[in-house]
């Protein structure tokens, strides 16, 4: 098992107290390893170390320098582990001294991960300027709504300035057209002075295309096993060590140098690694050292599709020791349940069945046939309710549609409410999409700025291609023009308008409710039942804390439907009604009612009751 000092980054350019340059570069097939300073007309021999390492130090390089690697007398490379590409990825790297930037988050006191309201966001289009700089004003904004953590989409260098983030060719740099390191370092501060948890988005699946020199310096990729996007990262083959170590060292910087509060790892079931100990599993317990060190708190949440709770148990329960996983099944059942179609890996799921069974069991298939995969698929989890992040969309389920349509473009208005409700009503993790909470009309659509014409070609085949399962007709929009980049923008004025404003506002009081409501601020699956009903599509959902308890009746057909409450309760009292008139809706539920009474449910909609008036 790999153990690093986690006190200082041990790869790439660091510098010590008195100015002084460590240089470490893994280049285990190099014969000779030279750094070159350009700005300074100076040439620097790294010497050769055991497993492959490359070191050296200097004065002669200083922060804000550029710099190149030269492997054996041949071309010129930006550093692997780069934290600064100011010409794009192929230029220069800049040597940058992270310990520099003066932090004044002493005083954060990280969340516990079951009070986590996520609120995911893409730098690019969160503003009109798409700079971290911008996104700080924004923060009281989200303060407002609720939130208490912010996910960052991906922010690792990429070819020019429009990208979703997951073709990042450099780890360790930050995106520069969004402000560099120093941006981010600074919106994590702003965000930590307000109150606000950060999840930065990691990609240790894949690398992307354009501008990836990994392969000139080290075996960082095997063809043992295939991804979507190209050969593996070789986190189990040949030279694995030095790989391994790499990625490791990066969730560490994140924590350490950017006091990034948690890190949401793309697509991890991509990652293909039988080494006796996982990669995944030797990140947390690193981590895990890191925090002794520290004392702050650090959470690992995984994007996983293979319904394995191997993943997110601890490890010393043979599990990985993730904090936390995505379940898009949710995502899946909850759009089946409001009438948009079954195509693809959507005719999986069969309506409110799927979304009873969701939040019950959190896996939608534990053990079941999946038609779709064509075999029996998943397992059943008893993880508490907090290792589960749910969502009525996100930036794939939106930006992988064609046209990239949000929800609110896809369903009604009072359907929109009901969406919202039934994420915020469950015993799981809640994110949200940035401007589902005013219902955002501009698409969120997928869009690149590769500099090379024939990977373009190919982004733009590959999106076509991508639909046939879908059976979607027409051409998807270019992923390289500008204006399909901002299209995807959010349009902020929106919110001074109606309906824009009293959804935003419906937001702010669900949010409000599952805070103050203990039966829905506590995750605690034990506490809860549900009852479904496939022909009248009502679910009713019972969250319970102690004595106290929150009913949810949710009616996903077009029609009135009646159910009876409870009666294990003198009376119920409303907390929300989305039919009500205060959100835009045509009929008032009444504010109290009586244990076992009949209640006629609108259509298309989410009303609370609790058993406890306070």
């Amino acid at each position: 098992m790999i153990i690093l000092n986690s006190n200082k980054r041990a790869t790439g350019v660091t510098f010590d107290i008195s100015g002084v340059a460590s240089v470490v570069l893994w280049a285990p097939r190099a014969k000779r390893v030279e750094l070159l300073i350009p700005g300074k007309d100076k040439t620097i021999s790294l010497i050769g170390k055991e497993l492959g390492y490359w070191t050296a130090e200097t004065r002669d390089l200083q922060s804000g320098d550029l710099y190149f690697f030269e492997l054996d007398g041949r071309r010129q490379l930006p550093d692997p582990a780069s934290l600064s590409q100011p010409d794009d990825v192929h230029g220069a790297s800049q040597a940058l001294d992270l310990s520099s930037f003066e932090w004044k988050d002493d005083g954060w006191q990280q969340y516990p991960l079951k009070d986590y309201i996520i609120y995911e966001i893409h730098i690019g289009t969160f503003t009109p300027e798409g700079t971290f700089a911008a996104a700080i004003e924004k923060l009281d904004y989200l303060v407002d709504l609720g939130i208490t953590a912010v996910e960052i989409m991906p922010v690792a260098q990429f070819p020019g300035n429009r990208n979703w983030g997951y073709d990042g060719v450099y780890p360790f740099c930050v995106q520069h057209s969004y402000g560099g390191a120093e941006g981010l370092q600074s919106l994590v501060n702003a965000c930590h002075s307000k109150g606000l948890a950060v999840i930065l988005d990691v990609v240790y699946n894949h690398v992307g295309p354009e501008g990836n020199h990994l392969e000139a310096f080290g075996p960082y990729f095997t063809e043992k096993y295939h991804t979507p996007w190209g050969n593996a990262i070789n986190f189990d083959d040949a030279w694995c060590d030095g790989v391994r170590r790499f990625f490791i060292e990066n969730a560490l910087m994140w924590f350490r140098d950017f006091h990034i509060d948690a890190l949401r790892m793309d697509a991890v079931h991509a990652i293909k690694d039988f080494n006796p100990i996982h990669i995944l599993q030797e990140m947390r317990q690193n981590v895990d050292l890191l925090m002794q060190q520290t004392g702050r708190r650090h959470y690992l949440i995984v994007e996983l599709d293979l319904n394995d709770p191997r993943f997110i148990n601890p490890i010393n329960k043979a599990g990985y020791g993730m904090d936390a996983q995505w379940i898009d099944e949710f995502h899946h059942a909850l759009r089946v349940a409001s009438g948009q179609e079954r195509t693809g890996y959507y005719s999986d799921f069969d309506g409110v069945r799927s979304l009873a069974k969701s939040y019950q069991d959190a896996y939608v298939y534990d053990g079941a046939f999946s038609e779709h995969r064509k075999k029996f698929f998943g397992m059943k989890t008893e993880n508490a309710g907090e290792q589960f992040v749910v969502f009525s969309q996100n930036h794939d389920h939106v930006g992988n549609r064609m046209l990239g349509e949000r929800t609110s473009e896809l369903v009604s208005f009072e359907m929109q409410k009901l969406l919202a409700g039934a994420v915020l009503v469950s015993p799981y993790l809640p994110m949200l999409f940035m401007g589902e909470e005013y219902g955002e009309k501009s698409p969120f659509l997928y869009f690149v700025s590769h500099t090379d014409p024939e990977l373009a070609e190919e982004v733009r085949k590959g999106r076509q291609k991508e639909f046939e399962a879908f059976h979607m007709e027409g051409e998807a929009p270019d992923p390289e023009s500008e204006e399909t980049f901002y299209r995807s923008k959010l349009q902020w004025e929106s919110i001074e308008r109606e309906p824009h404003r009293t959804m935003l506002n419906y937001y702010k009081e669900l949010i409000s409710i599952r805070k103050s409501q203990p039966p829905l601020r506590i995750p605690n699956r034990r506490e809860v039942s549900v009852e479904h009903n496939t022909e009248s599509k009502v679910i009713v959902l019972r969250r319970r804390h102690g004595t106290h308890e929150v009913v949810c009746l949710m009616n996903f057909s077009s029609r009135e439907q009646s159910v009876e409450m409870p009666a294990d309760a003198s009376h119920w009292y409303k907390l929300l009604g989305s039919s009500d008139l205060k959100w835009g809706g045509s009929q008032e539920m009444p504010g109290q009612v009586s244990s076992g009474s009949a209640l006629v449910l609108s259509p298309e909609s989410i009303t609370l009751y609790t058993n406890q008036y306070e």
